[in-house]
């Protein structure tokens, strides 16, 4: 459960960079102020004692509603939900029927969420982040996202758009662990029902508070 809530809250590579990138994000944060889109996720472990890199694949979906609420729903291979109510930042282990309740002033900080949902706009974004133009790759244009607090566990994070539509996540911690997070069928400024964001625990759940 901490991995994968690591391998979501906190990316860099490539080749010659273009000047789109930062249009793009600078459009997204103007423009977007709510979306859902379905995304995969690829985690890749660094190699430990002469293994091969390990990597899991999971799915679901995203949805987010700027400033503050964000709501990752995993379904492959195992159901786990991430809600932040803007308040609150709720992780559910369906099969484990855990619920672990945290702060989300203090969860979040210079965490890719912030990216795509903490900030109101691109000024709040470079006070926690330094921002630069990365390399055009897969037909994707990137924007370097490098966290100005140097003690949290984000190492780096590039953000990928295909014009101005948000496409990719690729993160990278301080632990060497790589996340890949694909977007599918983005919907932007899409109008999500009231309780979108709402989390209550389930009925039995062991519920943890950090």
């Amino acid at each position: 459960m901490k991995k994968l809530f690591t391998a979501v809250l906190i990316a860099a590579s490539a080749s010659v960079a273009s000047a789109e990138g930062l249009k793009s994000l600078e459009s997204f944060m103007k423009g977007v102020q709510s979306g859902r889109a379905d995304f995969t996720q690829t985690v890749t472990s660094p190699p430990k004692d002469g293994q091969a890199a390990r990597t899991k694949t999971s799915s679901g979906s995203f949805e987010f509603q700027r400033p503050g609420r964000f709501k990752f729903a995993y379904k492959k291979p195992f159901e786990q939900t991430i809600v932040a109510d803007g308040q609150t930042l709720w992780l559910h282990d369906v099969d484990l029927n855990q619920v672990t309740q945290r702060s989300q002033a203090k969860a979040l900080g210079s965490t890719p969420a912030a990216l795509l949902a903490s900030a109101p706009d691109l000024s709040a974004l470079k006070a926690e982040f330094t921002l630069e133009n990365a390399p055009d790759q897969d037909g994707l244009q990137w924007v370097q996202a490098t966290p100005k607090a140097k003690d949290g566990q984000l190492k780096s994070v590039r953000v990928g758009f295909a014009g101005e539509q948000l496409a990719a996540l690729d993160i990278l911690d301080s632990f060497g662990q790589r996340s890949l997070i694909r977007f599918t069928g983005m919907q932007a400024n899409a109008a999500l029902p009231a309780g979108t964001f709402q989390f209550k625990a389930p009925a039995g759940a062991d519920v943890v508070k950090q």
